[in-house]
């Protein structure tokens, strides 16, 4: 990670008093980060090789994980939103030594029988140690399984895709980031971290508002952005969702100064890109996956094409195998953790087109793809997106149902409630017909159930950073179809059983 410690040394020698970062605490001065940094990686020495970060988005979460990239460590981000459970099997499947945490999470990050240290600041001063060059970063994600597993990358990938994003997106010392997404998050790290201090630019962590991101509670969006006044900030389609509705509800505009707003992790429908396009929200949607250090495209100034995932990045290439996307990049993850490295081309396992401008659209997952039994290949995330279009509708999951029609599992947000509360089976009928509207009569869901947030979480159908598990939908859907499941519902809450019943 020398390309992040040189570029640290340059602005602190450059404008030493110039903010580097900051979060609802406190703030760093370039200065302040380049000796909080030597103290901290000091601190780590005697740690253990393989490091556990428990935080919430903040100083202390940049500083530990910098100390460790410093220190050549395996570091294993502890994502404060998974359960114990999880996180016990991150720590045993990780082989983590301890992990660096703050005090007022010690008493979990203890919980794992491995020793929890709070990260210390006693500024004792001292030479810092020259920076190693053997960094591990290990992401677990859960994908659409629910289990997560361990994706390592390496110096090589991180610094390959921090410099095309730096080039995509025309990164500079001007620039002020808003980091609202969990720091676990790859593209967050990324974002957030690696590309701000590499071009020289002033990062935001709003440690609360992520905090209630990660469960779930996005709103409040628009007042933030109008406090901090940020030039570039990542967002999940959810939350570009929300922030539409808030702008449009307060009367407000996105400050002048918002350049870049880039959006990725699942298609963004269009209704909702239009009404950023209209309130001028400058969006560049984009595509990667943690396989491939979290981006592989992205739209950019100068070179935008709505709905599409944009071209790749610098030193990226992109080929159509049968229709799935395979990647070749030094963004190739190093491998799996506990498996065997990775090649240089990765299977992407989604499904995929490219114009003849380089522009790449993405249709979906290729394991997803729905055959009907009249011959129709549909991806369901089509018919997602336009369902998701609706406010009402936080996600929505479409399955083959029994061959000849679609089934559709709306988990709805809190404006949505109604709906199930109501027992309103006309209303949401009505609604999905309208948003399926531009979609062909194949393509448009028969049967139709809805959950809360919390009743799809208890259910087991989301995983714990709360993406649907399509496999658990789709056993949902069809236990709840049955004439047994309909005779053994009078032992569920009456919320449920409205929707065993009334909206299948």
């Amino acid at each position: 990670m020398r390309f992040l410690f040189d570029a640290i040394e340059r602005q602190a020698a450059a404008r030493p008093g110039g903010i580097a970062l900051s979060d609802d605490n406190g703030a760093l001065t370039w200065r302040d980060l380049r000796d909080r940094l030597a103290d901290a990686a000091r601190w780590m020495e005697d740690k253990g090789p393989t490091i556990g970060l428990a935080a919430p988005n903040g100083l202390d979460y940049v500083i530990a994980m910098l100390a460790a990239a410093h220190r050549g460590r395996t570091l294993v981000p502890l994502p404060l939103f998974f359960s114990d459970d999880q996180l016990g099997r991150i720590v045993i499947d990780a082989g983590i030594d301890a992990i660096v945490t703050t005090e007022s999470h010690r008493a979990r990050a203890a919980r794992f029988g491995v020793p929890a240290h709070a990260l210390s600041h006693d500024g004792a001063g001292g030479t810092c140690p020259a920076p190693c060059d053997d960094f591990r970063l290990v992401i677990y994600t859960s994908g659409s399984t629910g289990t997560p597993k361990g994706v390592v990358h390496s110096t090589r990938q991180i610094e390959a895709v921090t410099r095309g994003l730096a080039s995509a997106s025309g990164g500079s010392a001007a620039d002020s980031y808003l980091s609202v997404l969990p720091l676990p998050m790859l593209l967050e790290t990324i974002c957030a971290v690696f590309l701000p201090i590499l071009c020289g630019a002033r990062a935001h962590f709003a440690t609360a508002f992520a905090s209630r991101v990660a469960a779930g509670d996005g709103r409040g969006l628009a007042p933030l952005l109008a406090s901090r006044r940020p030039t570039a900030i990542v967002l999940v389609p959810q939350l570009l969702r929300s922030l539409v509705g808030e702008l449009q509800a307060l009367g407000l505009t996105p400050p002048a100064s918002l350049r870049f707003v880039a959006v990725g992790g699942a298609a963004v429908p269009a209704p909702v890109l239009e009404a950023a396009e209209r309130m001028g929200i400058p969006v560049f949607e984009g595509y990667g996956l943690s396989e491939c250090c979290s981006v592989v495209a992205m739209n950019r100034p100068g070179a935008r094409r709505t709905g599409t995932a944009g071209q790749p990045l610098d030193g990226v290439s992109i080929a159509i195998d049968e229709g799935e996307i395979v990647v070749s990049s030094a963004g190739v993850m190093a491998g799996y953790l506990g498996g065997t490295a990775a090649g240089p081309a990765w299977r992407t396992g989604d499904l995929g087109s490219i114009d003849a401008d380089g522009f790449l659209t993405v249709h979906g997952r290729k394991d997803n793809l729905i055959v009907t039994s009249f011959g129709r290949n549909i991806s369901p995330e089509w018919i997602e997106a336009a369902l998701m279009a609706d406010p009402r509708i936080a996600l929505a999951a479409v399955t083959g149902g029994d061959g000849a029609a679609l089934d559709a599992l709306l988990i709805v947000s809190p404006q949505g409630e109604a709906w199930i509360a109501d027992g309103s089976m006309d209303a949401m009928r009505a609604a999905v017909t309208s948003l399926c509207r531009d979609l062909p009569d194949f393509a448009i869901p028969v049967r139709i159930a809805a959950l809360s947030l919390a009743d799809a979480a208890r259910a087991g159908l989301l995983t714990s950073n709360g993406r649907i598990v399509r496999a658990r939908v789709r056993d949902f859907l069809a236990r709840n179809h049955s004439p047994l499941a309909a005779e053994q519902a009078g032992d569920i809450s009456p919320a449920s059983e409205r929707c065993h019943h009334d909206f299948l």
